[in-house]
């Protein structure tokens, strides 16, 4: 049997079907006249919900904002947003946003970039941390802000001027939370001392210095938006902020946990509930046993399906659907309507001889059940005594190519990917209760010996191991999981709005995005547009409830990660409260001042949530919003851990007992290039 081809982002085969229907969809945008102008900034009233009046030159900016919210006494947070499609922005046929997807959320995503625009700013200057230099965001001098307003503590961060603005009047300041905001909390920005190239201090938007100035009278234009934001700048001036001579402040909310995680926690109690302690009803497909000729490793491969309540709207939940919902915007379960999620597992034949440990695998950047047939996998599954399974994660696999284009193409489209994915979760939890359940696959004898031996052991608990999107999904998988308690996180990173600019797969995608939203300004409000519904299907909505769990996860990072940038898996470390195993690079070899800041190194063993970097020799990544491509940056490591013996027996270790442990000779772990 031969190893499954390497599945890193099935758009990059050349010659692919996926490529050529990409390729297509770019010709087909610019044939219409999607490649246009962008189009002119919406008015801005002075009134809440519609483009704030601080600064003028984007509706939507400063983002977030709490501005483009409402009072809501029913929900965790006593706010709502409350988008108009007016505020939202068109794409370049005019398409408006429908705004109901987000206006379900009760604040903004907690790892949200916050953006906004200063014209001529240069950051050095002005002495805002960069990247490479955490620690500089909390001096009491920073020209950036960030404020817990609930509890006065200063937010860690780094700032930004987007590198692929192709205009210095159209490019955003990114400043980006260096661990996830606190869920439900209230924040307050200010901007302050920020000079330009030649030193000299910017002067502050009008409208911004005359709301932080004098009260104004009820009938002035900007009133109400004085009103609105009088609070947080008497916090800011309470954590010794001037605001009267700060350049800009504004707010923003966060969502709760429970807005973050309810419709899975919704769908997910109302499934189980319906089996009633029964183990998922499920089909055996096909049961291939391979001699030791045609496969050392693995001896059993098992397909089939599981059969999982559907809560999308469409029967089957094809590419596309999103959920069923009541009158109150919760997903509901349709009547019959039921997901067969087909899936595969591999049995190693060391199970043959003593039972394997039951384990969920997540598949890749729009891949599929399938690549748990890959070499990496199959030699984990021999070398440690595993039977691992998977499902799509539909929403982002295979299947679902063309609508991420549609996606992107219009953006209303979204909420059907995080909605998909969320029931892709729903399947995979089904998928690995009938992995452990007695009267589940342990009872079939696709799973038991001729002699009716079990092949997996009852005593072992049920594991996850995902790679790249299966590291950035399998958060949400064991934070949400009945019956998982630890779990790898291969390559793994959040959120996806970070990740998109920093990464290499995105390229293929980037054409789309061009075409359909051209003024990077307005990309960089889209992207974090879609963050707030894209939390809903990947780790970055669970990542504190995660690390609330008492749940572990060991995460394996690549060092220079082409696909998967570093820096979203030391946020991701941050916000769990993860340790960093030490020593962790060579001395001299990271760019920061003080190499992953804010994570707290370790000696192994540790018991608990742990990042191991893996150093394959690729070149630091880049310190700008910018994936590593071209010759400099040598090469990708992205598969490098997974294809270490020692990364492997590292996993093992690490599900046996939740220990991890030094397989690195107590020096930095060094992966060979696969």
């Amino acid at each position: 049997m031969r190893d499954a081809p390497a599945r890193r982002n099935p758009l990059v085969r050349k010659g692919s079907a996926p490529r050529r229907l990409l390729a297509g969809a770019v010709a087909v945008i610019a044939a219409v006249g999607v490649l246009s102008a962008p189009g002119a900034a919406h008015p801005a009233p002075a009134r809440p919900g519609g483009c704030d009046p601080l600064v003028g030159s984007e509706c939507l900016l400063p983002f977030p904002n709490d501005w483009y919210t409402r009072a809501d006494r029913h929900s965790a947070t006593g706010r709502r947003v409350a988008f108009t499609s007016a505020v939202l922005p068109a794409n370049a046929l005019g398409v408006p946003v429908d705004p109901t997807a987000w206006n379900r959320s009760d604040g903004f995503s907690p790892g949200q970039a916050l953006l906004v625009q200063v014209p001529k700013v240069s950051l050095v200057r002005s002495g805002a941390a960069p990247i490479t230099d955490l620690g500089a965001s909390l001096a009491p001098d920073a020209p950036i802000v960030l404020l817990d307003t609930d509890t006065g503590r200063r937010w860690p961060y780094w700032a930004e001027l987007d590198a692929n603005a192709t205009s210095a009047d159209r490019q955003a300041l990114l400043i980006h939370p260096a661990t996830d905001f606190t869920e439900g909390q209230h924040y307050a920005v200010a901007l302050r001392g920020l000079r330009d190239s030649s030193g000299a201090t910017l002067a502050a938007p009008e409208a911004y210095a005359r709301v932080a100035g004098h009260r104004l009278s009820r009938h002035d234009p900007l009133w109400a938006r004085q009103r609105e934001l009088a609070p947080s700048l008497a916090a800011l001036r309470r954590a010794g902020v001037d605001t009267a001579r700060a350049y800009l402040a504004w707010d923003f909310t966060v969502a709760s946990g429970r807005n973050l995680t309810g419709e899975l926690d919704r769908i997910s109690g109302d499934a189980f509930g319906r089996l009633h302690g029964r183990a998922p009803g499920y089909h055996i497909d096909a049961v291939t046993n391979f001699t030791a000729e045609q496969d050392a490793r693995i001896a059993r491969e098992v397909t089939g399906t599981v059969s999982v309540p559907s809560y999308l709207s469409l029967p089957g939940g094809p590419a596309g659907s999103r959920f069923a919902r009541d009158g109150r915007g919760r997903p509901v379960h349709l009547p019959g309507n039921t997901q067969l999620a087909q899936f595969r597992c591999e049995i190693p034949r060391s199970a043959f001889a003593h039972p394997s440990r039951p384990a969920l695998y997540g598949h890749g950047l729009l891949g599929s059940r399938n690549e748990v047939g890959a070499g990496n996998v199959r030699a984990m599954a021999a070398e440690h005594d595993v039977t691992f399974c998977a499902t799509d994660w539909i929403g982002m696999a295979s299947d679902d190519v063309l609508n991420v284009i549609a996606s992107l193409t219009n953006i209303s489209q979204f909420p059907s990917i995080p909605d998909r994915l969320q029931q892709s979760i729903l399947d995979m939890l089904f998928l690995g209760r009938d992995l452990v359940h007695d009267k589940g696959f342990r009872a079939d004898k696709a799973f038991r010996t001729g002699d009716g031996r079990p092949l997996l052991d009852a005593r072992k608990s049920l594991v996850y191991d995902g790679n790249s999107q299966g590291g950035i999904v399998g958060g949400a998988v064991v934070a949400s999981s009945p019956d998982i308690r630890r779990g790898v996180l291969g390559v793994t990173g959040m959120n996806y709005s970070l990740l998109l600019n920093r990464s290499a797969d995105f390229a293929q995608f980037q054409p789309i995005l061009n075409a359909s939203y051209p003024d990077k300004l307005r990309q960089q409000v889209v992207l974090g547009l879609l963050q707030m519904v894209w939390d809903r299907g990947e780790t970055q909505g669970y990542a504190q409830t995660l690390a609330r769990s008492g749940r572990a996860v060991l995460m394996h990072v690549a060092y220079g990660d082409h696909q998967v940038a570093n820096v979203a898996a030391d946020v991701e470390a941050r916000t769990l409260g993860a340790r960093v195993a030490a020593p962790t690079l060579t001395p001299g070899r990271s760019p920061d001042r003080v190499p992953y800041w804010g994570i707290r190194p370790v000696s192994l063993p540790w018991h608990g949530s742990t990042m191991v970097v893996w150093d394959s020799g690729t070149p630091s990544p880049p310190t700008t919003n910018t994936a590593p491509t071209g010759s400099g940056y040598g090469h990708d490591p992205h598969e490098d851990p997974r294809n270490s013996a020692a990364a492997r027996t590292q996993k093992a270790t690490f599900f046996d007992t939740g220990t991890v442990v030094d397989v690195c000779g107590g020096r930095p772990c060094t992966a060979d290039p696969a």
